[in-house]
């Protein structure tokens, strides 16, 4: 069943009644209530929001991804069900012990997946993608000759350099495109690629503990202040659903200087873009569990390869 997502903007006390969860307004009173088993993710973004321990308790045994926001009402935090697996400590065994060589062996199917995508929206644009092919196929275990940062300079010099976008917009968004880079730290657009990676991360991670993976335990990133290094590994063939509906809010001429509200919830709507994950068409958070479990299955050594999808 596809999940509901739940942005919440306004300050509210959040309790649970009758397995519902329960949003009071603080200002109006106005009270509102929504299943919880019907959640998939929730993101908080109103500093004064308050909560009933319940109310914790209950999004995290119904694997809710509940998204914490910061004074920028920029996703920073995320509340993770680590008990949502029956055989977790088994499958925590698995992923501890995985070889080196089976990490490599994943990392480069990862990175093969992301470099197709990102050829994919390329050339849904009409862009050459020869280049990413070549990168595609020149990958070897653990992408050791770093096919992906070749292929990640050619798709972000030419992802907004096509005639057609340019013409399309203000005077306002091509000077704001003009020599765009792509950093965490960047001018904008950058904010709306930030935004759109961290709602993916938390739909990632939550699929991760859905299977009864440690989301921590990455098979290429490795970074003691990160507890998300496997989110960050698997969410990259998924990437390029975020930069083509980035690319879509900026080709309407949107004002993207600042996030905005309709901003934020078109972004948000990422997790029900189709993915075609072998022929098959889901929402993209459900084909980010069928990525998730095929995971588990290659740690069990049940199976060699990852279900990613294919743009």
């Amino acid at each position: 069943m596809l999940k509901r997502t739940l942005f919440i903007s306004n300050p509210c006390y959040i309790s649970t009644r009758f397995e519902q969860l329960v949003l009071k307004n603080k200002k109006t009173d106005e009270e509102k209530t929504v299943p919880i088993e019907d959640l998939g993710f929730v993101v908080f973004e109103n500093g004064e929001c308050t909560f009933s321990l319940q109310a914790i308790s209950k999004l995290n045994e119904n694997n809710v991804a509940a998204i914490f926001c910061n004074d920028k009402h920029l996703p920073t935090s995320l509340l993770l069900n680590l008990d949502a697996n029956d055989i977790q400590s088994q499958l925590f065994s698995y992923q501890i012990n995985a070889a080196e060589p089976l990490k490599k062996q994943l990392w480069q199917q990862t990175i093969k997946a992301k470099i197709l995508n990102q050829a994919g929206v390329l050339q849904s644009l009409g862009i050459e993608i020869e280049t990413l092919k070549r990168c595609a196929a020149n990958i070897k275990s653990g992408d050791t000759s770093n096919e992906e940062a070749k292929a990640s300079r050619y798709y972000w010099s030419r992802l907004f350099n096509y005639e057609n976008l340019i013409v399309s917009l203000s005077r306002f968004n091509v000077e704001l495109l003009v020599g765009f880079t792509r950093s965490r730290f960047g001018d904008p657009p950058n904010n709306l690629f930030n935004y759109g990676y961290a709602i993916l991360r938390a739909a990632t991670a939550r699929a991760l503990a859905g299977s009864g993976l440690l989301p921590t335990l990455g098979i290429h990133h490795h970074n003691k202040y990160n507890a998300f290094c496997l989110a960050d590994d698997i969410m990259e063939p998924y990437r390029p659903f975020v930069d083509k509906l980035v690319y879509e809010i900026i080709k309407e001429g949107t004002d993207y200087s600042t996030l905005t509200t309709p901003i934020k919830s078109r972004l948000l709507g990422l997790l029900t873009v189709d993915v075609q994950i072998n022929n098959s068409t889901s929402p993209l958070m459900v084909g980010l569990s069928q990525t998730t479990a095929s995971l588990a299955e290659c740690f069990k050594k049940k199976r060699k390869t990852i279900k990613y999808p294919s743009f």
